[in-house]
């Protein structure tokens, strides 16, 4: 069931993720060749602890950490390491924090460096893809005109579009009714009203759309 949430709840919402935004803009100066993914996790929790929330992610589920960070091929739900970040990486950073009794949730895939061609452009059309499903976000449409407008952009350019990985609802929990999937059909799936939170989630790969799992039992590549 979609829990619609009222202007209050949406004033204090918008904190915590104003709260997750200032976490990722005080990561990206320091996602350099050479930065350790794990310190930057401690670097995170701390910042998000000493701005009143508590990390969204860390022990969610059973996760380990507070930010999940996902290099290169490595799609989602990747687990902070002891690895320096090499010239020419992209990493994804996924930051959760849970503040006034509500969740916010937002990903970021940085470039590391200098990246190829290639790789910028993709980063520039995923962004892109955001953005065209954010412009279908309006009473009256539908969850399904969201899916479409990324996957007609993304799709379009050549690109694959993740099936098994969604966007979701959000607010007292971290994944809340509706399912938001980066493809679909316009006019199709739950009509979207006021009071409607979502978090919109594109994953788009270079070439298939394929994924498959780590052992770890968290970690998600392109196949």
């Amino acid at each position: 069931m979609i829990k619609y949430k009222s202007v209050e709840q949406i004033a204090l919402m918008r904190e915590s993720a104003q709260l997750v935004s200032k976490t990722l803009g005080m990561l990206a100066p320091l996602l350099v060749p050479g930065a350790i993914p794990l310190e930057l996790d401690k670097k995170a929790e701390e910042f998000i602890r000493d701005h009143g929330g508590k990390p969204g992610f860390l022990g969610m589920y059973g996760f380990p950490n507070s930010l999940c960070m996902s290099p290169n091929a490595q799609v989602v739900h990747g687990i902070p390491g002891k690895a320096p970040l090499q010239e020419g990486d992209i990493m994804s950073v996924d930051c959760g924090v849970f503040m006034n009794g509500f969740y916010g949730d937002h990903a970021y895939t940085f470039p590391i460096g200098e990246v190829d061609a290639a790789t910028a452009q993709l980063l520039e059309d995923t962004k892109a893809s955001l953005y065209a499903g954010i412009r279908e976000v309006r009473a009256g449409n539908r969850i399904g005109d969201i899916g479409a407008a990324v996957q007609e952009y993304t799709e379009s350019r050549g690109y694959g579009v993740v099936r098994e990985l969604v966007g979701h609802g959000l607010g007292q929990k971290m994944h809340e009714e509706p399912q938001v999937p980066n493809y679909g059909k316009r006019g199709r799936g739950k009509k979207i009203q006021d009071g409607l939170v979502i978090a919109i989630e594109p994953m788009i790969n270079l070439g298939t759309q394929r994924i498959k799992h780590l052992e770890d039992g968290w970690t998600i590549l392109t196949a």
